[in-house]
């Protein structure tokens, strides 16, 4: 039986292909309008895996200019990731599909907090970069972890971010303050002197470290990472006093 509704998509050009890690790259496309909601997600089709899909959260708000920007690391034994990590270069065609929506900071919020473990960062900085375009945004804090600094791939952008928006606090954590002793070069390549420094990071687990900060009994709480990560954190902030129903969180980002 013929579906009479197709499934609608998108195309978008890949521009710029950035290595931040060994595991990870930001890639930046230009293309057709697509309309998701900042903080959701799509699907993805790239050319090297043709007919297979991966959810992505983009890591900018829509653009009607059709700029998308995509964090993506690497899956243990993930075949399509690796792919898209290594082999991604400027020109090939990505085709965008099924737009789902996963946060929404309420417009009556007055303060929300935002827990991002790896590249549970993306769906976040869209919600940030949509909330400037606010009048009056919500008081916002930022919690962003990594087992060490250098797992902390957007240190200096969300340092320059959060010296933009005075309404926004970004903390970072690490579980241990020292790299480790193996180098990556892809992030000896991409340093830069910008950045919050070892100083500024709080050390602890991410799941620990916020939820010693609450109870947010008055706050929206947007918590994204790894599923484990995801779960722990949810956890810890229901145990140490924070309701259920201020939490939304995404265990697949």
């Amino acid at each position: 039986m013929s579906n009479a509704f197709p499934d609608p998509a998108w195309t978008a050009t890949v521009v710029g292909h950035h290595r931040l890690r060994h595991d990870l790259a930001v890639i930046r496309l230009i293309g057709d309008f697509v309309p998701f909601e900042a903080g959701g997600s799509v699907e993805v089709e790239v050319p090297q895996h043709p007919g297979v899909r991966r959810r992505f959260s983009p890591a900018l708000p829509p653009s009607l200019d059709g700029k998308l920007e995509f964090h993506v690391r690497t899956v243990p034994g993930g075949w399509c990731s690796s792919s898209i990590v290594a082999d991604t270069k400027p020109g090939d065609q990505w085709r965008i599909h099924a737009p789902h929506g996963v946060f929404a900071v309420d417009p009556d919020a007055v303060e929300v907090v935002m827990i991002a473990g790896g590249t549970g960062l993306a769906p976040m900085r869209a919600q940030i970069l949509d909330l400037a375009r606010r009048e009056t945004p919500p008081r916002t804090y930022l919690f962003f972890g990594g087992r060490s600094p250098r797992d902390l791939y957007a240190n200096d952008m969300l340092f320059l971010l959060a010296g933009e928006l005075p309404w926004l606090s970004v903390i970072p954590v690490v579980e241990s303050p020292d790299d480790s002793s193996v180098r990556d070069e892809w992030h000896e390549q991409t340093r830069s002197d910008v950045g919050f420094g070892p100083d500024e990071m709080l050390h602890g687990t991410l799941a620990d470290v916020a939820a010693a900060h609450g109870p947010f009994t008055e706050h929206q709480v947007l918590v994204c990472g790894s599923p484990a990560m995801v779960g722990t954190t949810v956890d810890r902030l229901i145990a140490s006093g924070t309701p259920p129903a201020n939490i939304i969180s995404e265990g697949a980002c």
